[in-house]
């Protein structure tokens, strides 16, 4: 039997596919799929919305689309009620219908300088808010812009899914210990390495103990979002590949003195926005945006990450106790609201240099990051 098949909407020449009873997480995975792919999505009870970055329907067009509303803000619009939360989705209408050739620069920031005369654009009452927001996380999830042609023209076949799937997509209880090895690392010989998997996810986290596991005292722990440029390239944007360094050396020497480390290495490029915006983000930062100015302009969150999943990861070895590496009073108040002890907080600062300076002031000045 082949996949059942919903008529075809006449309005906007576009069928979607659906499935007798594929689960929630089914359809999250496929949606994100269909994303990366440049395929629409069909909400039940909701729009079609058609990804502007990845679309290869080349002949869609849409009479509105969906941004985010810094980059709302960005644009000028003449009504901007709605765009006083910077990640709040925004239903944007112009003078003629959107075509995937004008939607791109209104997309993607980094199109600003070669396309500077963009609208008029109104700013549209929207009454499908929560549709809207599951269709932005969706986007971030899957690495992509967060802007969309609504209820677009000749955009092909739409994968179908409701906006209330990701609450189950996203439940961290779904993630388990897939494997584990003794792994002798520079910082420390006695050292053993998890991996852990979800159902839902492809990325695998990881964590690397070091010393003897003990019930008798709590370990050193610290939270190391995957950084590629500066944990594997060395990196001076920002202080990720010195803090990790910096960690796997106090934990060795935690394990000296008895006790142990826990470092959690979490597959969350770019503080959750995936490896590609966060480039986009550092080209931003050249034209002379913060951190923080650099991904509300490309429409995706300045914080992003999953730490729940670290809570779920610390159960899964044991661990309802800890004393954090960290210099970032939020990560504390996330990893207690899941229900993880944090009896203290270890200072974790490492010295500035001419290319991350202006960075690490960011975190202290506009994302709350202490001193010491």
């Amino acid at each position: 039997m082949g996949k059942a098949q919903r008529p075809c909407a006449a309005d906007y020449g576009i069928c979607a596919l659906s499935e007798p009873g594929p689960s929630p997480s089914r359809r999250v995975a496929q949606a994100i799929d269909a994303l990366r792919h440049g395929w629409p999505l069909a909400f039940t009870g909701g729009p079609v919305l058609l990804p502007v970055e990845t679309a290869i329907a080349t002949g869609a067009s849409a009479p509105q689309m969906l941004i985010s509303a810094a980059r709302a803000i960005s644009l000028k619009l003449a009504n901007q009620r709605d765009a006083a939360e910077p990640h709040a989705p925004v239903l944007i209408s112009g003078a003629e219908a959107f075509d995937l050739p004008h939607a791109r620069p209104i997309a993607d920031p980094a199109l600003d300088l070669l396309n500077p005369m963009k609208g008029p654009f109104r700013a549209e009452h929207l009454d499908w808010r929560e549709t809207a927001v599951a269709a932005m996380e969706l986007a971030r999830i899957a690495g992509i812009l967060p802007a969309f042609l609504v209820d677009p023209v000749n955009a092909g076949e739409a994968q179908t899914l409701h906006r209330d799937d990701l609450a189950v997509w996203s439940d961290p209880q779904r993630l388990g210990i897939a494997s584990r090895a003794r792994l002798p690392v520079s910082a420390a010989e006695q050292a053993e390495i998890i991996a852990f998997r979800s159902a839902d996810d492809l990325r695998e986290h990881v964590a690397l103990v070091i010393g003897r596991q003990t019930g008798d005292r709590a370990p050193l722990v610290r939270l190391h979002s995957e950084c590629l440029t500066g944990d594997v390239l060395g990196s001076l944007k920002c202080d990720c590949g010195p803090q990790l360094d910096a960690a796997l050396a106090a934990m060795a020497a935690e394990a000296a003195q008895g006790g142990w480390g826990v470092l959690l290495y979490l597959r969350q490029e770019g503080r959750g926005i995936g490896l590609i915006n966060k480039l986009r983000a550092y080209r931003l930062q050249d034209q002379g945006y913060d951190t923080v100015d650099a991904n509300q302009r490309l429409g995706l969150p300045d914080e992003a990450r999953d730490f729940p999943v670290a809570a779920r990861m610390l159960g899964l070895l044991g661990v309802d106790a800890i004393r954090l590496m960290t210099n970032n009073p939020a990560k504390v108040d996330a990893l207690v609201e899941t229900g993880v002890k944090v009896l203290e907080r270890v200072p974790h600062q490492l010295p500035a240099n001419p290319h991350n300076a202006r960075y690490l002031d960011t975190k202290r000045d506009r994302a709350g990051h202490l001193l010491r």
